[in-house]
């Protein structure tokens, strides 16, 4: 294989890497989401995984081709391209509402991990994760391939491990709740249109900036698959769970009851998690203020990390409760876009 080829391929790995850790997050290592959009419906959410696999393919590709054709900077410049100006400068600011709410639940999120699951203050967890931060992002996309590149090999780990055990030594529970319509055939287009919305922060100006569109195509492909190995290897593990519906952390229960040996794994892949999610939040939010303010990275980066701390010292849970249903509109009206628009 020659250089170039090599060269092309570790870009599509560091890109899926990005993909992946984008995707995943607290909902996700917890096992909420996937019981919520997928265990719960039992031979159908495995179904659904599928479809959702396929989804992460095509329209992750999509987009990323998209931005990098557009060389768009920041995910407003997609959303003009999607919706028009008038319609994407409301997008764009839910989006960052939303964007910030979501990095303050990491960053809080964070803390909690520090304080459950080690006995160390969460506000020390919270300032430690706040010093990871901006240590990472001080090296821009270098920073943010670094950490995924590190954390979702783990993650992939730790998920086939798990589900491996599950299907050999375990039988799968009769407990799940099979559903008495079709809500499973919505799950997984409302499942990628959510986290699809939210990765775009992270995946359009990265695609702009690798400006290599094999590269682009082979990471999209890539990790729309690692997704859906993660997708399916949680989902076999969180089956074997009975009443894994009452759980708000499914996944400590399953690891807890089935795999102690994992325990110590699991801690450190659901604080990885987190981890990835909080620096992609906050890397899409830098890009987007950098295109509004003229001030250095530094400022921008320590101001948003400010602003990322006090709101997650802040009881806003109503104010989330309004904008998340508000947003998953919005991310449907994205799919929608992004499916029928044409590719420049």
């Amino acid at each position: 294989m020659s250089k170039l080829a090599i060269t092309k391929w570790s870009g599509a790995i560091q890109v899926a890497a990005v993909y992946v850790g984008t995707v995943v997050g607290a909902g996700f290592a917890t096992g909420k989401e996937i019981v919520e959009f997928f265990t719960q419906y039992g031979p159908f959410g495995l179904l659904g995984i599928l479809i959702s696999g396929f989804l992460f393919i095509w329209l992750g590709m999509r987009m990323m081709l998209i931005a990098s054709r557009i060389k768009a900077s920041s995910y407003k410049e997609l959303n003009d391209y999607l919706f028009g100006k008038t319609i994407s400068s409301v997008v764009t600011f839910v989006m960052m509402l939303i964007a910030l709410g979501t990095a303050s639940v990491m960053l809080s999120g964070a803390g909690a991990v520090f304080e459950e699951q080690l006995g160390i203050s969460k506000q020390l967890g919270v300032f430690a994760t706040i010093l990871l931060t901006f240590v990472v992002m001080l090296f821009g996309l270098k920073g943010l391939f670094s950490v995924n590149v590190v954390i979702v090999p783990m993650l992939l780990l730790f998920s086939l491990s798990t589900s491996a055990i599950a299907l050999f030594d375990l039988e799968i529970t009769d407990a799940i709740v099979y559903p008495s319509s079709f809500k499973w055939v919505l799950s997984p287009f409302a499942y990628v249109a959510f986290n699809l919305a939210m990765a775009q922060m992270v995946l359009v100006p990265l695609a702009s900036e690798i400006q290599d569109e094999q590269i682009v195509k082979r990471g999209s492909v890539l990790g729309g698959i690692l997704l859906f190995i993660v997708l399916v290897s949680s989902h076999i593990s969180l089956s074997v769970l009975p009443d894994v519906l009452k759980y708000d952390i499914p996944m400590a229960e399953v690891v807890k009851t089935f795999f102690i040996s994992f325990y110590w794994l699991y801690i450190v892949v659901i604080y990885g998690e987190i981890f990835t999610s909080l620096i992609g939040g906050i890397f899409g939010l830098q890009r987007q203020l950098h295109s509004y303010f003229s001030i250095s990275n530094i400022v921008l980066l320590f101001v948003l990390l400010l602003i990322v701390y006090v709101i997650s010292l802040v009881d806003y849970s109503s104010l989330l409760s309004f904008l998340y249903p508000l947003f998953g509109y919005i991310s449907i009206l994205f799919l929608i876009f992004l499916v029928c628009c044409k590719i420049p």
